[in-house]
């Protein structure tokens, strides 16, 4: 893999960006890319309130700006009114994918019949990926397990960097 792989990982949260508790949705992020992708690759963390303008802003630097290839939010899916995440992330992208969300909540409501009430997106901004993780750190690891195989070749097939994941073949051609 290049060097150049660069991943966001965003922590949306009116509490933890206000330092009222420990963000450990971004470090369960961190730690599980850190163990799925061999080499050198660049994490940007930031954690931001649940506010659609700042999400936003954020997600649109983070691709345009930083030049990131995968941006990954954790918190803010969920039914609540204050949970915006998935609409700033429909609105800053090209294209969505649906797939996505749907497999990440099949699998989290194998274990927790509330999952259902998840909102996860992801999308396409340009040459990056946009996925919306829950906050959970349990859950984070479920959903990434379920959609990782798909984001190495997504990201290749967009024109960003080739990930040399173990146990996933990348060929943009395919």
């Amino acid at each position: 893999m290049s060097a150049e792989f660069r991943v966001a990982i965003v922590t949306i949260s009116d509490r933890a960006s206000r330092g009222e508790y420990s963000d450990r949705g971004g470090p369960a992020v961190e730690a599980w890319l850190d163990d799925r992708i061999p080499g050198s690759w660049q994490a940007l963390k930031q954690i931001i309130p649940d506010s659609r303008e700042q999400i936003e802003e954020t997600l649109i630097a983070l691709v345009d700006d930083e030049g990131c290839h995968l941006v990954v939010t954790t918190g803010g899916t969920g039914p609540a009114p204050s949970d915006v995440t998935p609409e700033a992330t429909r609105n800053v992208c090209e294209r969505l994918l649906p797939g996505f969300g749907e497999r990440m909540r099949a699998v989290s409501v194998e274990t927790v019949p509330t999952a259902i009430l998840s909102r996860q997106e992801a999308g396409l901004r340009g040459q990056a990926l946009l996925l919306n993780l829950p906050g959970n750190p349990k859950a984070i690891g479920e959903c990434l397990e379920a959609v990782w195989p798909a984001i190495p070749h997504l990201i290749a097939l967009v024109g960003g960097p080739s990930i040399q994941a173990p146990g996933i073949s990348v060929d943009p051609h395919s």
